[in-house]
């Protein structure tokens, strides 16, 4: 009897379902999808305008469907040192482009061709920016905002070099602080996604043609203060995604569990093909609500 029971009770066990495996993924909700387009450099030339457009439009076709747009700077061709009448038809046609063809948020971030160096306002603080941030609505060319339980931090990162003669990337002491106070006032809790245009860390200065025996990396290719910066994210691990443009080529660098992305340009090389091996494109990013993300490169 004893046997029979025992060997009832084995042949239960048999009987009992299998449960799925259930990964950690399965707990994940996406809370916001965006889209990073950079350097678009829109003018009236090239086809460009035509083309921008059917990048808008692809990535308003998106599904699931894109929340956010952001824009990571030289949103027209050339601001530098242009003439007044080639700079206003410049923002013109972006501003009737984006108006015309664009339905969704979008949130901008200067790029170095976004100054205008022959601004009347050497004086002021933000020197070479006035002409863009009032076309932009921007109090201030850096900025953060939250949204969906991301904490989103837009930084300025083209500055006037040290003979005052052309542009490095850096934040300044003050946006430095700003940047730190901005950190840690945000709940660890919190993702943070940075977005500079020009790249904070990159692999990509390291692609020259006919190397010899060393590598010549300019301070306005990637920014200058990369060390700081590093090491203030590494006092906040809840940073989690830093976007970026400038150099129109497309990489990934991970960093003390910082992702580091560099997109390629809508503009590709200028209007003109691909730069080098990456094709005209945008970011196509998922944030989930634990911190995680996803991104790919869309060819549009």
């Amino acid at each position: 009897m004893e046997r029979r029971s025992a060997l009832k009770n084995i042949g239960g066990l048999f009987l009992l379902p299998t449960l799925p495996a259930i990964s950690s993924a399965a707990y994940k909700k996406p809370v916001l999808r965006v889209a990073h387009i950079t350097d678009v450099h829109l003018k009236n030339q090239f086809n460009a305008p035509a083309k921008f457009i059917k990048c808008l439009h692809n990535l308003q076709n998106q599904s699931p469907r894109v929340d956010l747009v952001l824009n990571g700077g030289d949103i027209v061709f050339d601001m530098n040192k242009e003439n007044i009448a080639t700079i206003n038809d410049q923002w013109k046609l972006v501003g009737d482009t984006m108006k015309n063809e664009c339905s969704l948020p979008v949130r901008y971030c200067l790029g170095n061709h976004d100054i205008w160096w022959n601004e009347n306002t050497k004086g002021d603080t933000f020197y070479g920016r006035k002409y863009a941030m009032d076309k932009l609505q921007l109090a201030k060319p850096y900025y953060s905002m939250v949204q969906n339980g991301w904490k989103i931090i837009v930084l300025d990162s083209t500055h006037l070099d040290i003979d005052n003669t052309w542009y490095i990337g850096k934040l300044g002491e003050e946006q430095l602080l700003w940047l730190k106070n901005e950190l840690d006032t945000t709940s660890a809790g919190m993702p943070v996604m940075v977005m500079s245009h020009i790249p904070i860390l990159t692999a990509l200065l390291m692609i020259e043609d006919n190397i010899v025996n060393k590598w010549t990396m300019l301070g306005g290719d990637m920014h200058t203060d990369t060390a700081k910066i590093i090491n203030l994210f590494y006092q906040h691990p809840n940073v989690k995604l830093c976007l970026s443009g400038h150099l129109h080529m497309r990489d990934k660098v991970v960093y003390n569990n910082v992702t580091y992305l560099c997109n390629g340009a809508v503009s590709g090389a200028w209007w003109e093909g691909n730069r080098r091996e990456t094709a005209p494109g945008y970011g196509l990013i998922d944030l989930y609500d634990d911190g995680s993300f996803e991104e790919h490169y869309v060819n549009y």
